[in-house]
């Protein structure tokens, strides 16, 4: 007996096939789409890994380099880990076809540098950790392309410096956290720093650095300590500067804050000499006009904003036609909305003097209010028809036929009588929430006329 053997039976052979060389590993343990080869003292990748892999788990082995293409059997991995390892560095392309990634952790290695192209084409991932590193430098173009980050954590490393100027709010619009900590970080480039988007500044972790006590590090922290980001809040003891570079005269600036009473503005401290604190109630889609009036009372006076929406704005850098800043300071905002809620900070400059005051404002843009008034008389409106229709109804129907014309006895529908009686919204509600009252319903006994009540 002859058999044909089509082309698509062919394929189906050949794939079927392929499939089943598909094995775990006998080291690793296989489970679904997970595949954990953890504490299993590898020093190389096992081979033939599953290309059906979500989550690898290379944890707690001996892996000390990896080549290119080290994945590229694994198109749907998403979750890597390798923390616990000996990986001094990563080869260019070792993500190559791994594009799925959203969570790696390289976390406790022996990472020294973070070159450019170790992560690149991994536009999905969204959180990288590789703390507890050896890591001195990061290239400036490293996270660059990593467009759907969210985490990144550098912290317990050596790191002197860092590019804060490739991260901008069109190239990471999603990077919440930033941690930083316990680093060697000393002096930074505190206007880099400003200019980061507002959603990294308020999470960006600098706690237990080796900070240089000066005006313009005073002046960031003194912003966010007042806006209460957490970053700040839950680390206040740990944030640190040493007095001209020396560790040994190290002060917990936060809560010791002397040393910067006589930071001048031209060094950009944000210690106020006088702060006005107010407060203001607005309703959505109203004007707000906010004064800037302060202390100081010379006429050559420059002022800068601090929004919690639109962060510093200056008369050179307003580009909404909604808000305007005027000579005197005040600021304007038409059409107020609620995401408008917040703390000002206004900073007024005297150049010549060199002093500088600050007024605070909080403003609170509330929903316009229901019209009371107008919805109860329609409730009451129609309460009042409802029941002349009832009572037409029951009254004032005309008869048509001569036996109906005999009267007899009326007959209701008793389960009708609470909606009738009930109009008030206040009535209903107070039969529904007085717990002690039963509910009155009408049973008409076959010997008695009155009613008695239902329990």
């Amino acid at each position: 007996m002859a058999f044909v053997l089509y082309p698509d039976f062919l394929l189906l052979l050949l794939y079927l096939t392929h499939g089943s060389a598909e094995t775990c590993p006998h080291i690793c343990l296989c489970i679904a789409d997970t595949v954990s080869c953890s504490s299993s003292g590898l020093t190389k990748l096992p081979h033939f890994l599953p290309s059906f892999s979500v989550t690898l788990d290379l944890s707690h082995n001996h892996l000390s380099w990896l080549g290119p293409g080290s994945f590229n059997s694994m198109p749907r991995l998403e979750n890597l880990r390798m923390s616990c390892n000996q990986l001094i560095t990563l080869s260019e392309g070792i993500f190559h076809n791994a594009s799925s990634l959203r969570h790696l952790d390289l976390s406790s290695n022996k990472l020294h540098v973070i070159e450019q192209h170790y992560f690149h084409g991994l536009w999905r991932l969204e959180e990288l950790l590789l703390f507890n590193n050896k890591i001195v430098h990061v290239e400036a173009t490293t996270l660059m392309g990593l467009s759907s980050l969210i985490k990144v954590y550098f912290s317990l490393n050596q790191i002197t410096d860092f590019p804060f100027f490739s991260i901008q709010d069109h190239s990471h619009p999603f990077l919440s956290m930033l941690d930083l900590s316990s680093n060697r970080l000393s002096r930074l480039p505190w206007e880099d720093v400003k200019a980061l988007p507002r959603l990294v500044q308020r999470g960006l972790y600098l706690h237990n650095n080796s900070l240089v006590c000066d005006c313009s590090m005073y002046s960031v922290f003194w912003h966010w300590d007042l806006r209460g980001y957490d970053s700040v809040k839950d680390f206040t003891d740990q944030h640190t500067c040493s007095i001209y570079g020396n560790q040994r005269r190290a002060i917990r600036f936060l809560q010791n804050n002397r040393f910067f009473l006589n930071c001048t503005v031209e060094k950009a401290v944000s210690q106020p000499v006088t702060v006005l604190l107010s407060s203001m109630l607005v309703s959505e889609g109203e004007t707000v006009r906010l004064d800037c009036q302060t202390s100081l009372t010379s006429t050559n006076l420059s002022f800068t904003w601090l929004s919690p929406s639109k962060g510093y704005i200056t008369e050179s850098s307003i580009d909404d036609t909604l808000i305007s800043l005027f000579p005197n300071g005040t600021l304007e905002i038409q059409l107020a909305k609620v995401n408008d809620s917040g703390l000002y900070v206004c900073t007024a400059v005297d150049i010549k003097q060199a002093r500088n005051a600050t007024r605070e404002v909080k403003v609170i843009v509330l929903l316009p209010a229901p019209e009371a008034f107008y919805t109860g008389y329609t409730t009451l409106l129609g309460c009042t028809v409802a029941t002349a229709a009832i009572l037409v109804y029951l009254f004032l129907t005309p008869c048509h036929c001569n036996q109906c014309k005999q009267k007899k006895p009326p007959t209701y529908d008793h389960g009708s009588i609470p909606s009738v009686l009930f109009c008030s919204s206040r009535d209903q509600s107070q039969m529904h929430t007085n717990k002690n009252v039963a509910f009155v319903e009408a049973v008409i006994s076959e010997e008695e006329t009155e009613w008695t009540p239902e329990n």
